[in-house]
């Protein structure tokens, strides 16, 4: 009986490594869905406002609701995921992000919308870390140039196609399906969950020693900062006073967690990973790759629906292309990671988001879909050359045991990176647009021949307007200036936005370079 056993027994690690993709695939999926949620969402804002008859005020929260648990719950997932297992972190996770998204739909009031948004990113805000994690727990080295990519391409394409799904779905249907359409997929994800995964084990006894003033502080640090950054460019900042309050709480917040996370015995979120040299330039580079990320995806269809007059399907189809270069290159960057030093890839992705940007920084009223293909298309490589590397350089030289609380870290520096970002960008937008309406008023005064003769040639094209003739020219001559304003200071962004981009590239040789994939399992 022995020839028998014996030529069975390779088939064992075959059908567990089988099973385990097969997990993993599923968990990616899952992760999938709750990064789509932030952009799938704010495409189509205008329709809930209108289907809740909320005010704008009201439907912005319907975003930050959702950002702020999001936010909170990103980095609690390593010490809950520890506790209570990835199994059964992840169904509960993956369970109620999918119920809440069934109670989104049926949301009647923007108050019940805005309760059911924030817990379905508190909940589901725990699949995204916990995936990073487990890619690089259960997959050993030589497997991470297939899954590399593969978590690199969900976490980049995510964002990316939000508004082409979201548009395609409010302009099909109604805005109810951009959450009934996670509900289907996210009960097959739970189940799955439920009975394959089974990577760890719980350890219950941390939940002994919870650290709830952490906790305390760690929500209120990243709850208000995320306030203050997703509402303070619309708000004049400080002059708006719930915005003062969320800055004082996020400072009383972040005092508090410091303290606990250098004093507690067992700290809400351990910091120490950050000695680790590659994981803090990673953490950096995360930051400003959800700059890139997040920011470019909200500059672009600020110019297509303000300058070009896009609705939010057209404006999908339009920024698509870069979701399709992100598809071509991904197997292409899996197959350089086992033979090119990750810095240069990392080097050469920020390169060339630089040179997109800086190509984008010459923006007209006039550019169109084939005057940004060039630009997108950079994005869509560059995003998958520098995420799958920096992903690599940062969590794949931890020892397992501080993969789940590093991954939590991790993330939340692209997330904060995109938070930070967009506020920082809008802030320039409405510095810069300012600074160039001021200029374009002085050349559109009486005495300049080109503005009279414009503002003639309109009084001409309004003359059916009679009297009003003058005053409807004079108005649209304002419009004119006030779209040319907003194109310069966009590509003002454009430029500065490249500028950070190639400092990321002078400072990539600083990280050291992580053992080759295949080198053994010695490197986790």
């Amino acid at each position: 009986m022995a020839a028998p056993t014996s030529a069975a027994a390779p088939s064992a690690p075959a059908a567990t490594d089988t099973r385990r993709l097969v997990t993993f695939v599923a968990m990616v999926f899952g992760m999938f869905m709750a990064i789509l949620d932030i952009q799938i969402v704010s495409a189509s804002l205008s329709e809930i406002q209108a289907g809740l008859s909320a005010s704008s005020d009201e439907v912005a929260w319907v975003q930050t609701s959702y950002l702020i648990a999001e936010v909170i719950m990103i980095p609690l997932s390593g010490i809950l995921s520890r506790a209570f297992s990835t199994r059964y972190l992840f169904f509960a996770s993956c369970a109620g992000f999918t119920a809440m998204s069934f109670m989104c739909s049926t949301a009647t009031t923007i108050g019940q919308m805005i309760v059911y948004r924030a817990l379905q990113g508190f909940v589901g805000g725990a699949m995204i870390p916990t995936v990073f994690a487990a890619s690089y727990t259960i997959f050993p080295r030589e497997k991470q140039p297939i899954v590399g990519p593969l978590i690199g391409l969900v976490a980049t394409l995510a964002p990316t196609i939000g508004p082409t799904v979201g548009g395609y779905l409010t302009d099909l249907f109604s805005w109810h399906w951009l959450f009934l359409v996670n509900v289907g997929p996210g009960i097959v994800v739970s189940l799955m969950a439920w009975f394959l995964i089974d990577f760890d084990e719980p350890d219950l006894s941390l939940l002994e020693r919870f650290d709830w003033w952490g906790l305390l502080g760690m929500a209120g640090f990243l709850g208000g900062m995320e306030y203050v950054l997703e509402e303070g460019p619309q708000k004049d900042w400080f002059s708006e006073e719930l915005v003062l309050v969320c800055f004082v709480v996020s400072v009383l917040g972040a005092a508090l967690f410091f303290w606990r996370a250098f004093t507690a015995r067992q700290p809400i979120v351990d910091l120490s990973a950050f000695q680790n040299r590659n994981f803090a330039f990673g953490s950096v580079f995360s930051f400003v790759m959800g700059i890139g990320l997040y920011g470019l995806t909200y500059v672009y269809p600020i110019y297509l629906s303000r300058v070009r007059g896009y609705d939010s399907l057209q404006i999908g189809e339009t920024m698509f292309v870069s979701g399709l270069c992100m598809f071509v290159a991904a197997p292409v960057v899996g197959r350089l990671m086992g033979k090119v030093d990750p810095r240069l890839l990392i080097a050469l992705g920020f390169a060339g988001f630089a040179l997109g940007t800086w190509l984008a920084s010459g923006i007209t009223k006039d550019w169109d879909f084939w005057e940004l293909l060039v630009p997108q298309m950079l994005r869509g490589f560059s995003l998958m050359t520098a995420m799958v590397p920096i992903n690599n350089v940062a969590l794949g030289t931890l020892p397992p045991a501080r993969l789940k609380n590093a991954s939590g870290l991790y993330n939340l520096t692209r997330n904060l990176g995109g938070a930070v970002g967009l506020a920082c960008i809008n802030t320039l937008i409405n510095d810069r647009w300012d600074l160039h309406l001021q200029r374009l008023h002085e050349s559109v005064a009486w005495g300049h021949e080109q503005a009279e003769a414009t503002l003639a040639a309109l009084t001409q094209a309004y003359a059916a307007y009679g009297s009003g003739a003058a005053a409807a020219a004079t108005k649209k001559l304002a419009q004119i200036v006030r779209g040319q304003a907003l194109v310069m200071s966009l590509g003002d962004v454009f430029l500065a936005l490249t500028l950070l981009f190639l400092a990321l590239v002078a400072v990539t040789p600083l990280m050291s370079r992580p053992g080759r994939a295949g080198a053994g399992a010695d490197a986790h």
